[in-house]
C-alpha cells in the first residue's frame, strides 16, 4: 500500500491517523466515564497523589471531584465575549492529569517522530494537530482533558484570572524571549500542576462552543463542531490571554508551534 511521505515517519504516522479521524472526531472516548472516579469510591486518592504512566514515563496528579464556575473570573476585566455567561459546573469523578505539559522526549518515546520547531527533550512538545494529540494520548491509555476539566485543574481551587502571579507561573510574551522553555520551571498550582498557564497552548477534547447560561454535570460539550478548544496561552501571547478562563480555538487539523497538550492518564 502507498503511503504519503515515504520514509518520513510523521507523514506515515498523520497519514494513518486521518484513516481514523472520523470516528476520533466524533466520538468521545469510554474513558471520560472509565479514567475518572466517582466521589464515592472507597480508595479514592488523595490531592497531592501521583503516579507515573508507563508508556510516556510522564507523572499524573490527582485532581479530585468537585465544581467551580466555569468562564470569566469575578473583576476580571479582560474577559473575552465567549467567556461569559459564567457557568457553574459540577464535576463528580476525580481523574489524573499530566502534571507537566507533554513532553518532546514522551512524545517521541511514544509517536516515534517529534515535530517541534524548538528541540529540547524537556521542551513541551509543540506543532502538534489535535488529531495527533489525541492519538498520543490514546496510545497511552488515555484521552485530552474536556474543556470543564481543563479549567477546573487550571483553577486548582482559585476564583481569579490566574492562580498566582503570572511571572511565578507562567512563560508568556513579557518573559518568554519569545520560545518555549522546559517544563516545571515555574510555581505549580495548588493541584501540583505546572504550566497550566503559558509555555504552549493546550488542546482540550471538546469542540469549541458558545457558552450558556446552565447548571452542567459532567460536561462534554457538542458531538460536532468546527473547532477545537485550547486552552491555558502560551510564550507568545499577551497577558490578556494568559488565563484560565481564556478561550481559543482552531480547527483539529491545524498545528502551530504555540500549541501543545497534556493528557488525561487511567
Amino acid at each position: 500500500m502507498y503511503v504519503p511521505g515515504g520514509t518520513n515517519r510523521r507523514s506515515q504516522a498523520r497519514w494513518y491517523m486521518r484513516l481514523a479521524c472520523v470516528a476520533a472526531l466524533t466520538t468521545l472516548p469510554s474513558g471520560v466515564v472509565a479514567f475518572q472516579h466517582g466521589a464515592g469510591t472507597a480508595a479514592a486518592p488523595k490531592v497531592g497523589s501521583s503516579k507515573v504512566n508507563s508508556k510516556d514515563g510522564l507523572r499524573y496528579m490527582w485532581i479530585p471531584p468537585g465544581n467551580f464556575t466555569e468562564g470569566c473570573s469575578p473583576g476580571d476585566k479582560e474577559c473575552y465575549e465567549d467567556e461569559t455567561p459564567t457557568q457553574k459546573i459540577t464535576l463528580t469523578r476525580g481523574f489524573w492529569l499530566g502534571q507537566t505539559e507533554v513532553t518532546q522526549a514522551a512524545f517521541q518515546r511514544v509517536m516515534e517522530y517529534n515535530p517541534s520547531v524548538f528541540e529540547g527533550q524537556n521542551l513541551p512538545v509543540e506543532s502538534v494537530t489535535w488529531i495527533e494529540a489525541d492519538a498520543y494520548c490514546r496510545k497511552i491509555g488515555g484521552r485530552l482533558p474536556t474543556e470543564a476539566e481543563w479549567e477546573y485543574a487550571a483553577r486548582a481551587g482559585t476564583s481569579g484570572p490566574r492562580y498566582g502571579n503570572l511571572n511565578d507561573i507562567a512563560w508568556y510574551w513579557n518573559n518568554s524571549s519569545f520560545m518555549s522553555h522546559p517544563v516545571a520551571q515555574k510555581k505549580p498550582n495548588a493541584f501540583g500542576l505546572y504550566d497550566m498557564l503559558g509555555n504552549v497552548v493546550e488542546w482540550t477534547y471538546t469542540w469549541y462552543w458558545v457558552q450558556h447560561n446552565v447548571e452542567n454535570i459532567n460536561p462534554t460539550g457538542p458531538s460536532i463542531a468546527e473547532y477545537k478548544s485550547l486552552r491555558g496561552g502560551g510564550w507568545w501571547d499577551e497577558p490578556d490571554l494568559v488565563r484560565a478562563s481564556y478561550r481559543s480555538r482552531i480547527e483539529p487539523d491545524s498545528e502551530d508551534y504555540n500549541i501543545g497538550l497534556r493528557c488525561v492518564s487511567q
